[in-house]
């Protein structure tokens, strides 16, 4: 019997998809995904439309941050070809003075949020999580819409330490953003 080896993605896959769909590399696996639901949308611009207000403009807030929604990152931590899009990302002005002018990150962020729906959580929990430990970016936020709750983690050498769970409408101060006091109700709609 002959064995068949699976030709591994590539980049080219993901620029070869249509446009309404979403393409990451994780750990070698090439995984689609249509675009966001309406309340997964809608959470991820929320959250992301009042940290960049801010943390990156400095309006209410102490900025020195980058903040972007769905950022491409090739950050080659497993492979070269490893591609993922978070749903929104922030890095710290004194690691990333200046926005690079290409389309993709090669320099992991400080922080990652993903925002949770039925068809991603179990991407984003198995597969991206365990990658952005290893790429060491220092906090990770997982937003669900559908249950109302944000989670916060930090690595620690690379294993998520679990900071905190929270619900509803609470008014939080979470790592790395907990200069400032973030209220979830707005993030349900």
């Amino acid at each position: 019997m002959v064995a068949h080896a699976r030709k591994a993605p590539t980049y080219e896959d993901i620029l070869a998809l249509p446009e309404h769909l979403v393409g990451e590399i994780v750990a070698g696996e090439l995984v689609v995904m249509p675009r966001p639901a309406p309340r997964h949308a809608s959470a991820a611009t929320s959250l992301a439309g009042d940290l960049n207000g801010r943390f990156q403009h400095g309006r209410g807030g102490p900025g020195g941050w980058w903040i972007l929604m769905e950022p491409e990152l090739r950050l080659g931590i497993d492979r070269d070809y490893d591609t993922v899009v978070p749903d929104i990302a922030g890095w710290r002005r004194e690691r990333l003075p200046e926005l690079p002018e290409t389309a993709s990150f090669s320099l992991p962020p400080d922080w990652v949020c993903e925002v949770l729906s039925p068809a991603t959580a179990r991407l984003d929990r198995a597969l991206k999580m365990p990658f952005y430990a290893r790429a060491r970016m220092g906090h990770l936020w997982l937003v669900d819409p559908l249950v109302r709750t944000l989670e916060a983690y930090r690595n620690v050498e690379g294993r998520w330490l679990v900071l905190g769970a929270w619900k509803d409408a609470d008014v939080v101060r979470v790592e790395p953003f907990d200069a400032v006091e973030v209220a979830l109700g707005p993030l349900w709609g």
